[in-house]
């Protein structure tokens, strides 16, 4: 593995952001996702690079289905409508249903070419849509990118919140900084009286965020209409508070990361 572990330069990526949950069905991709928009709107320049190689959901979400162009000077990587930049998988095989059927060395090194070999140009915000576990991928993504902290999804369960945990560790143990923990799905709304009730019982996020000593740095309700425009391709042009308060928070922690002199990797 030698050369393939060695730290990669940050070039002109001003805030690499890891964004996973160590479990998959929790919406890490929905959040990431929400997110590069939300971030895009007020006015930053934001890239995605879909590390979940063999699940990709990123370029359904937000619309894409192309080829990855390079020209000789680096892959040139997919815009969606909104202007995110945007590199995944699912642009290397035939269609969405074309399984990537790859050991875990041609995974690792992909996931090396899309972050260092890629036209990503100048950016205030990369996110990287983490896949599930805490092997090969996660391991790769934390010792060779220069990651300038992590965002954990989760949902209101214990199980999820078991899960989670191990990804915590995980990266507490590779010296990532941790910027806080969002709950999805943490509650849904009445059609008929429009009161929030808690679909899924008791939350444990927020007495997991006190034991890690880690924000949380927000909760987002269940709304149809993120499930519907992530089906047409159109989630980037969804708006809510609860995802514009997220954006500020995962600013903020970012800054107080900074300011407590973390260390960045």
């Amino acid at each position: 593995m030698g050369n393939l572990l060695s730290r990669l330069p940050k070039g002109d990526l001003k805030n690499v952001i890891a964004v996973g949950s160590g479990k998959g069905g929790v919406g890490k991709s929905t959040v990431t996702a929400l997110l590069a928009a939300e971030l895009h709107r007020e006015g930053a320049s934001v890239g995605v690079l879909d590390a979940d190689v063999t699940g990709p959901s990123i370029p359904k979400l937000l619309g894409l289905s192309t080829h990855l162009v390079d020209r000789g000077e680096g892959i040139e990587p997919a815009v969606t409508p909104e202007g995110i930049r945007t590199v995944s998988s699912q642009f290397l095989v035939e269609d969405s249903t074309t399984p990537v059927i790859w050991r875990g060395p041609l995974v690792t090194r992909l996931i090396v070419q899309f972050f260092g070999g890629v036209n990503w140009g100048p950016l205030d915000f990369l996110l990287i849509d983490m896949p599930p576990g805490t092997s090969d991928v996660p391991l790769t993504v934390f010792q060779t990118i220069p990651i300038d902290g992590m965002l954990f999804v989760t949902t209101p369960q214990d199980l999820a919140g078991l899960i989670v945990k191990k990804a915590i560790n995980m990266a507490r143990e590779l010296h990532v900084p941790l910027l806080g923990i969002v709950e999805n799905m943490a509650r849904a709304r009445c059609p008929h009286c429009q009161k929030d009730f808690s679909l899924y019982g008791e939350s444990h996020t927020a007495s997991m965020a006190q034991e890690y000593d880690i924000p949380v740095l927000g909760g987002l309700t269940v709304d149809p209409q993120i499930s519907i425009r992530g089906d047409a391709g159109t989630l980037g042009t969804f708006e809510s508070p609860e995802v514009v308060r997220l954006a500020h928070d995962l600013r903020k922690s970012l800054e107080d990361a900074r300011a407590k002199s973390l260390p960045l990797l």
